[in-house]
């Protein structure tokens, strides 16, 4: 029986104290643990929490004699190098307790969701079974306990981040990650996001029912905030029940979720540059902000760390190849191009990161050129022009005034979801 635990607070965040209690809950009469795997977010998930639980984890299990061992959830996400996984995570936990997640090589046929299933969740809109693929590791029977930690937040593919989410596409294969990514981009990104019960989601949870039930796993889900480098944690959620995750999801959405009055013709977005160095995670800017944005308005996104497209070399090609150039021209390219038939994960990136032609997106990038961001389907503006007109560390997160000339700032997209209020009741 897993001890379950729940600590949150709307008008505050937790301290160090509560979180630590909150954490070692699962630990309670588990005195027959030997072995541990910690499923924690890559440095992508920055403001989740996640890496002072990883080592809070790693510290409190290893001083027990627990043997521990740390699986990042990359997805399709590039491996973290040394100096990263010190960074994230801290020094103590050493180099050989990682393991790095080949989303290609290494995962696992678990089962099917049957295309029926995908039809009915899908409304009709997609008609094919989808592979349930997940990392061989999990399938260890060797592990007495896995720990799968992340942060429940507004997110464009699934609706709300984590939960199951963090096995079956943190940890999960070419062909889970491809197809559900494709189902939520045919559904609309604008229906599910901030929402539980999307289509996505309904097939993570009947990959949840069917195929994993009988794995020791525990759930370990935030709800944070963030204030430039300061994270805060809001909630902490602890155990297996769904319910877990639905509470995490309503303390989510009255934190991350952020409605504004009237629409803004302008946002400027900023990129960190240690989370954000692909338009591939960096596109997020455009994601949580499309609901918020007015129709003809502009989209300015300044970014010293993106330098590539994709997170390795046959994404970055396919999206320089076919660009960000609107959800029917990729659609129409989708049915006669084999290569993006078998990368629809790419298809469906492709489509959340245009506009369609509702707003304009202009990227400032230190490290890439005029070409290759005007190649891709964006408008460019110089870096450093970006910054002389909208000094980043002068404006303040929502509306501001640079000379005469009204902006919406964010300074970090990943942790939540701007909306225009009227969008909710059209």
């Amino acid at each position: 029986m897993v001890h379950q635990s729940i600590i949150a607070s709307v008008g505050r965040h937790l301290s160090q104290e509560e979180i630590y209690d909150g954490l070692g809950a699962v630990l309670e009469n588990n005195n027959d643990i030997r072995k541990v795997l910690l499923i924690p977010p890559d440095n992508t998930r920055s403001q989740s929490g996640a890496d002072l639980i990883t080592a809070w984890y790693y510290k409190t299990l290893s001083k027990k004699g627990i043997n521990v061992k740390v699986l990042p959830s990359l997805g399709t996400h590039m491996a973290m190098t040394e100096q990263e996984l010190h960074d994230f995570f801290g020094k103590e936990i050493p180099l050989d307790a990682y393991i790095v997640h080949d989303y290609i090589n290494d995962v696992v046929k678990i089962g099917t969701i049957p295309v029926e299933f995908v039809k009915e969740v899908s409304e009709g809109l997609v008609d094919e079974k989808i592979d349930v693929q997940i990392n061989k590791v999990l399938l260890d029977k060797s592990f007495d306990l896995i720990l799968s930690i992340g942060q429940v937040v507004p997110h464009e593919v699934v609706g709300m981040a984590n939960y199951s989410k963090n096995i079956f596409v943190g940890c999960g294969g070419e062909h889970m990650i491809n197809s559900t990514h494709l189902l939520g981009a045919v559904y609309g990104m604008e229906k599910v996001m901030g929402q539980d019960h999307s289509p996505v989601r309904k097939v993570f949870d009947y990959a949840e029912e069917h195929f994993i039930q009988d794995m020791p796993i525990v759930y370990v889900l935030t709800v944070c905030t963030a204030k430039m480098d300061d994270v805060y944690i809001h909630g902490l959620f602890v155990g297996r029940d769904r319910k877990l995750f639905e509470d995490a999801v309503q303390l989510s959405q009255q934190l991350n979720m952020t409605y504004v009055e009237k629409a803004p013709k302008k946002m400027v977005v900023y990129l960190d540059e240690h989370e954000f160095k692909t338009t591939w995670v960096g596109n997020k800017a455009i994601y949580r902000t499309r609901m918020a944005i007015a129709d003809g308005g502009e989209l300015i996104i300044i970014t010293p760390g993106i330098r590539k497209c994709g997170e390795s070399d046959e994404p970055d090609r396919l999206i320089r190849k076919y660009g960000y150039k609107g959800r029917m021209h990729i659609l129409d390219e989708l049915k006669k191009s084999r290569e993006l038939q078998d990368n629809q994960s790419i298809a469906a990136h492709l489509i959340h990161g245009s506009s369609d032609g509702r707003f304009k997106i202009t990227y400032a990038p230190k490290q890439m050129s005029k070409e290759e961001i005007l190649e891709i389907g964006f408008d460019y503006i110089d870096y450093e022009d970006a910054l002389e007109k909208y000094p980043i560390h002068q404006l303040e997160d929502g509306w501001n005034n640079v000379d005469g000339e009204e902006i919406f700032y964010i300074s970090n997209p990943a942790i939540g979801l701007w909306v225009e209020k009227k969008r909710l009741t059209n």
